[in-house]
């Protein structure tokens, strides 16, 4: 459940820390990377969920950023 949402929202927490959402995503990748290489996903769904919510949480990355942007 947490591959579900964490991935996700690591991308919008680097994306904030960074302003950079291409760099939010990249920071979150590696983790995921580094997580897959010590062995904690070891499942192909696991890592299929976890691109899924990687993708969300870019689109939503990309939204606030529009939203942000409008207001000024």
């Amino acid at each position: 459940m947490s591959a579900l949402f964490i991935p996700g929202l690591l991308v919008l927490l680097f994306t904030r820390v960074t302003y950079n959402r291409v760099i939010g995503l990249i920071l979150t990748v590696a983790l995921i990377a580094t997580s897959v290489y010590k062995g904690y996903t070891n499942t192909f769904m696991l890592i299929v969920v976890d691109a899924f919510s990687l993708t969300a949480g870019f689109w939503i990355a990309e939204k606030m950023k529009e939203r942000a942007l409008k207001k000024t």
